[in-house]
């Protein structure tokens, strides 16, 4: 169990780790020097069952406070009985709520230097202190680090505390927030921290962010102990190696599984105040152990009242590392006084509608430690699927848990590139009903022309909806009959394109010219002059013909008959069977004419999806892949 100390300057915090622990926390000489600690300070009992950050009480050095109190199990409020509670007291207090911490003690300590009435005084002021905290009904154990008294009892509190502990989740990938950095001689590089999520093994490589360097760890100590692997709750040394030097890294910064590397620079997330918070407002945001600079955009409203809670967008002024549920806390421009608190949300925001009412409720679910209800909401409101792995990283669920979420979902699951995109099963069947009633609208548009070109159908359909979606979606709707193909053409099953009977006279007289040089047919200028026909009519003809399957533009102007496109395409088939592919010289010594005319017939079939071009050649797709065009 992490246990952190808080409280104002000069009340014994360091001397009572020292009187629990036998720890001296102050290592720096200014520390020793000044008799006050300045930076945070680390202990742990005989036992390894304790550890303690024990933090600085300066109002100057709150940031310090900040990077030791994430992270923490048990809070320990230190105050004086001379003093009682004290600025400080009341901040650390705020902060230890801000950051969600309901499980601690306070230790009433210096009770050797007060009166009995004294004593009476301020265990009263402490619990007007504690009063509507979630340290309302926190124990409180006098103590004296000179003579010893009431530590043995704290300590053994401390010790039960730990033993009842429920184990942190260890689900998810690693996470380490860096507080310290140093190198040893003989060793090299270390980070400190605590593990936020997940476990790490000895051997294990991690990615330090937001830097982005891959390391590798060569060594573990956990609560000061050598160990092989350490997990989420423990505060561990990790020996770093691999191409990264000190000066690479800074307190703030992460160690984490190399999936987790994603820094941000934007997210939304919940946020309460204690002061009033206004739109635009300048912040120092403290999340893990960084202190960054940043910008709080409130999405709802222009103001956040003291006591209230609203969602915001936080701007910051560097990359970050964050994920969903991470709590932070806001302090003012010139980092003298703590203002809110919060928690992240959603580290993939929306740029645009950011205050619609549907993304904001999506943030509230979002909130959630369930996260089924999020996705849930996420696949109704976005038609074009949820991207998996970003919504996956955003929680940190580790790949079962995150499995087990999609299969409770019944997703619709589509490899997309490297990742893969969900669909809920009534959102998928709602793109088919919009893709057939997108071509049956085209139809009504343009009778004419035998059916929606592949790429032009997507469009229509959902312009966002990621092509090998689309794909998926056109197989099964072929599959079952209520989408067909033709050529390259997609269109209902019972649409049936025909030529106007001007046009058709025209065609019948035209297409004896095309097919006496099937393989090297003349251009539409050709036709004109052979025949006497205005190149315009002939352009305008050619492609309605097109448009109906009859013929097919394999270049510009250039067409060629359905029958010999077929034929072309068996050649291409039968260069690729013997020569592994099909190559412009070789398909021109099987059909004739210039090299030419064979580099636009294969880049043809690349450009229709019947082949695709690797360096000169130009392979055969396999029957699943060639969904741009079939044979006519």
């Amino acid at each position: 169990m992490i246990v952190g100390t808080a409280g104002h300057i000069d009340h014994g915090k360091t001397s009572l780790v020292r009187a629990l622990t036998g720890v001296e926390c102050d290592r720096l000489k200014e520390e020793k020097a000044r008799g006050i600690t300045l930076d945070l300070g680390y202990a742990y009992a005989d036992d390894g069952r304790l550890g303690f950050v024990d933090v600085p009480g300066h109002e100057r050095l709150v940031h310090n406070m900040l990077a030791g109190a994430t992270g923490i199990d048990y809070l320990l409020l230190v105050v004086a009985a001379d003093d009682g509670p004290m600025p400080q007291t009341r901040e650390h207090l705020a902060i230890a709520t801000l950051l969600g911490l309901d499980t601690g003690a306070v230790a009433l300590t210096k009770i050797d230097a007060v009166s009995p009435a004294r004593l009476t005084e301020v265990q009263q002021e402490i619990q007007a202190l504690l009063a509507g905290t979630p340290l309302n009904d926190a124990p409180l154990f006098p103590v004296s680090s000179v003579t010893g008294q009431g530590v043995a009892a704290l300590r053994e509190h401390l010790n039960g505390t730990a033993s009842a502990l429920t184990p942190s989740h260890s689900g998810g990938g690693f996470r380490l927030a860096i507080d310290r950095v140093f190198t040893l001689q003989g060793i090299g590089l270390v980070v400190t921290g605590t593990a936020f999520a997940g476990t790490v093994n000895v051997g294990d490589t991690l990615t330090v962010t937001p830097l982005g360097r891959s390391v590798r760890v060569r060594g573990l100590r956990v609560h000061d102990r050598p160990a092989e692997a350490g997990k989420v709750g423990e505060r561990i040394a990790i020996h770093l190696a691999g191409d990264v030097e000190k000066a690479d890294i800074a307190r703030g910064d992460w160690v984490v599984a190399p999936a987790l590397h994603q820094p941000v620079q934007r997210f939304h997330a919940e946020v309460r105040a204690i002061t009033p918070l206004r739109h635009w407002q300048p912040v120092h945001l403290h999340l893990g152990a960084a202190d960054v600079t940043a910008r709080v955009a409130l999405l709802e409203g222009e103001t956040l009242a003291p006591g209230a809670t609203a969602l915001a967008e936080f701007l910051l002024d560097r990359p970050l590392g964050a994920l969903a549920h991470d709590r932070f806390v806001l302090r003012d421009q010139s980092a003298t006084q703590t203002i809110a608190g919060g928690r992240v949300l959603d580290i993939f925001p929306p740029t645009r509608y950011k205050r619609a009412a549907a993304h904001l409720a999506y943030l509230h679910l979002l909130a959630d430690a369930d996260p089924r209800p999020a996705l849930e909401h996420a696949l109704t409101r976005q038609p074009a699927g949820v991207d998996l792995a970003r919504f996956a990283l955003n929680r940190n669920l580790a790949p079962a848990e995150a499995e087990a979420l999609w299969r409770a979902s019944q997703l619709i699951i589509v490899p997309v590139g490297e990742g893969r995109t969900g669909f809920a099963p009534d959102g998928w069947r709602q793109l088919g009903e919009r893709l057939l009633a997108a071509a049956g609208a085209e139809h009504e548009r343009a009778p004419d022309m035998l059916g929606v070109e592949r790429d032009r159908l997507r469009r229509l359909t959902l312009p966002t909806l990621p092509r090998a979606a689309f794909d998926r979606l056109t197989d099964e709707l072929l599959a079952d009959g209520r989408l067909a193909q033709t050529g390259g053409w997609l269109h209902l099953p019972g649409h049936r394109a025909s030529l106007a009977a001007a046009d058709a006279e025209l065609w019948r007289g035209l297409k004896p010219l095309i097919e006496e040089m099937p393989n090297n047919p003349p251009r539409v200028r050709d036709i004109a002059r052979a025949t006497g026909i205005p190149e315009e009519t002939v352009r305008g003809l050619m492609k309605r013909v097109a448009r109906v399957g009859l013929a097919y533009p394999v270049a510009h102007d250039h067409y060629f008959s359905a029958e010999a496109v077929a034929r072309l395409a068996q050649e291409v088939s039968t260069l690729c069977a013997r020569d592994g592919g099909a190559r412009a010289a070789a398909l021109r010594d099987v059909i004739g004419g210039g090299r030419k005319v064979a580099v636009h017939i294969l880049e043809f079939f690349d450009r229709v999806g019947y082949t695709r071009r690797v360096r000169d050649e130009h392979l055969l797709r396999q029957p699943g892949e060639q969904r741009q065009w079939v044979l006519p």
